[in-house]
């Protein structure tokens, strides 16, 4: 007889965290019991311990239970703001409770897949589509049909890329989206999306095709209030639009990532004018910045960013105005990017435990002082920057780019490693590394490797 544990007991865990999302606060002690009670219950289950082929049949089932205890704690975050509790303390224990419950939710889809991959060539699924329990939505949305987008939706993205996961990583917080997008319904009820992109600036797109550009995660987020909401779209359009016009003058990113002024924009910050500007001041998002607080401040340095606290696409997660309306993943690259996650937090872990620092070689020292396209930058420099900022722009500081080249071939061999362990992992066993293996292993080649990491090194003395 095996020893093996079933799904029903899987769902027995799952109620666990149930009970903890609903358990009774009455302070913000209370609350932060809570959170850790559900993240320490969901943390220490090891898919090792069950069935995993009765574990991948039940996979939806169980998926949608973590979906629902989400919604649960989203539901009740603003009558927990409106008393009080919301401290630095409770919002981290909720950022961590969403973040390990959906990487639960996509260990469970790989496994319902069979840990298919999504070949070389292959591009993402379209957002909010796809037949494996990809999109998962709010009961109070359900209508049977596809997500209806309405004007305001805010609408928080994710690539594949190791820059993104960066992004979504950068400050004191360990969110999993990198990128945000208003959504605009014109009077002829076409769908756009608003949004401010690093290579591009300000761009409005066909919903369609934003949701088709190799996405590898997203969410929705909706206002509580439809006509802010709808004013809010229409600010951004519209102030994108004439600076797409003849005579208008281009938004471009701004790499400070400053919450004030409104010169230059990056993605959310948008978000946050749109909505400051149509609630004449009332709305002002987001309610908790991330903070930019790290000791070391050598790779804000390189990347240009001069501000203490910022607007992070994931702190919309804890907006009390808003309503989560639906996630969707694609489960044929999740494990590519919560590996990529856990490198770059072991990354900028170790930026500020150890000292390290970016050192240049040869060839980033040309892009630093030369810049992507000047006539004296060798072929296999140019090679090097187009493969990670294939269309920087003109107004791209050299040294960020120079800076966001070497953290790309910083993670990317560990990644490459860890892709590699859990590959021969699931041909033995059949399920994934738990992310605690993939730190521990992440914490054994930084001692190998003697803090010599990637162009990672310790900082003179």
């Amino acid at each position: 007889m095996s020893d093996k544990r079933m799904p029903a007991d899987f769902r027995a865990d799952a109620a666990t965290l149930r009970a903890w999302a609903l358990a009774p606060v009455d302070t913000a002690h209370d609350l932060v019991r809570n959170l850790n009670g559900l993240y320490q219950t969901l943390g220490t289950l090891e898919l090792g311990r069950y069935d995993v082929h009765e574990i991948a049949a039940a996979a939806p089932r169980l998926i949608h239970a973590l979906f629902e205890t989400r919604m649960l704690l989203k539901e009740r975050l603003a009558d927990w703001h409106a008393q009080g509790f919301l401290s630095r303390e409770v919002q981290r224990g909720l950022r961590d409770a969403f973040r390990i419950m959906r990487y639960g939710s996509d260990m469970l889809g790989e496994l319902a897949i069979n840990h298919r991959r999504l070949p070389t060539d292959a591009r993402t699924l379209r957002g909010f589509r796809g037949t494996d329990t990809n999109t998962l939505i709010n009961p109070r949305f359900v209508t049977g049909a596809d997500i209806p987008f309405q004007s305001g939706d805010v609408v928080l993205m994710r690539g594949r890329a190791h820059n993104s996961a960066a992004i979504a990583r950068i400050g004191d917080i360990d969110s999993q989206y990198s990128h945000a997008g208003i959504v605009y319904v014109d009077p002829k009820g076409l769908h756009w999306m608003v949004e401010v992109l690093i290579e591009k600036g300000g761009v409005i797109m066909p919903l369609e095709r934003a949701l088709s550009e190799g996405l590898g995660r997203a969410i929705v987020f909706r206002h509580r209030d439809t006509a802010l909401a709808q004013r809010a779209a229409y600010i951004a359009h519209e102030h994108v639009k004439q600076s797409l016009s003849r005579y208008g003058k281009p938004i471009l990113y701004d790499f400070s990532m400053e919450l004030d002024g409104y010169k230059r924009l990056y993605c959310s910050k948008l978000v946050r004018m749109a909505y400051l500007q149509a609630s004449e001041g009332a709305a002002s998002v987001p309610t908790f910045a991330t903070r930019l607080d790290m000791k070391n401040r050598d790779f804000f340095e390189r990347i240009g960013v001069t501000a203490s606290e910022t607007f992070a696409p994931g702190d919309l997660e804890l907006e009390p105005g808003f309503d989560t309306v639906a996630e969707w993943q694609d489960y044929r690259v999740t494990a590519e990017m919560r590996l990529g996650d856990l490198v770059m937090d072991k990354l900028f872990e170790w930026m500020d435990a150890h000292d390290l620092r970016f050192k240049e070689n040869f060839i980033i020292g040309l892009i630093s002082r030369l810049g992507r396209f000047a006539a004296g930058l060798s072929g296999t420099a140019k090679s090097i920057v187009e493969e990670v900022v294939p269309t920087a722009p003109a107004h791209m500081p050299r040294k960020t780019i120079a800076a966001i080249v070497m953290l790309h071939k910083t993670a990317g061999p560990l990644v490459d490693e860890l892709m590699q362990i859990e590959r021969e992992r699931i041909q033995v066993f059949g399920y994934a590394l738990h992310p605690r293996e993939v730190l521990e292993y992440l914490e054994r080649r930084r001692q190998q490797l003697g803090n010599e990491i990637g162009y990672l090194t310790p900082a003179a003395r």
